[in-house]
């Protein structure tokens, strides 16, 4: 798989980011789902199929003590 089908994706981070550079981004193809450091935005990135992305957010909304982390 090539880096090149990122390259004009968008990326979207959370509502919730104060602007202050510690986030994450994520962006959509296909069925990938990709992630990577609102810092260093052409360092690495971890990509996933979108169920296996979808199976973690669930697991984080069922897991409510995580939802309160950095609050």
């Amino acid at each position: 798989m090539t880096d090149s089908i990122w390259t004009d994706a968008v990326w979207h981070k959370s509502s919730r980011s104060n602007g202050g550079g510690q986030c994450v981004e994520i962006a959509v193809h296909a069925d990938l789902v990709a992630v990577r450091d609102s810092k260093d935005p052409d360092g690495a990135m971890l990509i996933f199929p979108a169920r296996t992305w979808q199976s973690f957010l669930g697991w984080i909304v069922d897991n409510d003590e995580l939802t309160n982390l950095g609050r």
